[in-house]
């Protein structure tokens, strides 16, 4: 935790959500929590992680990032 008026604490958490919001959740319709639930896990797992590109690591996907070095970790 950080100090009070430390703004900085939270950016990171607050981008995600403000774009899961933009990109999942707004103009959608859910019927049950279960299907929120399910929608949550797909948009975290398999797009955000996965396919959506990241500025800060280089416009890849994390999933892509990980490997990379996961990659030059053994390769030399």
């Amino acid at each position: 935790m950080s100090r009070r008026s430390n703004c900085w604490n939270n950016a990171v958490l607050e981008s995600f959500f403000s774009r899961m919001k933009v990109e999942l959740i707004y103009g959608e319709k859910f019927n049950s929590l279960q299907e929120i639930k399910s929608c949550i896990f797909e948009y975290i797992e398999i797009f955000y992680n996965r396919v959506r590109q990241h500025s800060t690591l280089g416009y890849v996907s994390p999933y892509e990032y990980e490997a990379t070095k996961w990659m030059s970790t053994f390769s030399g």
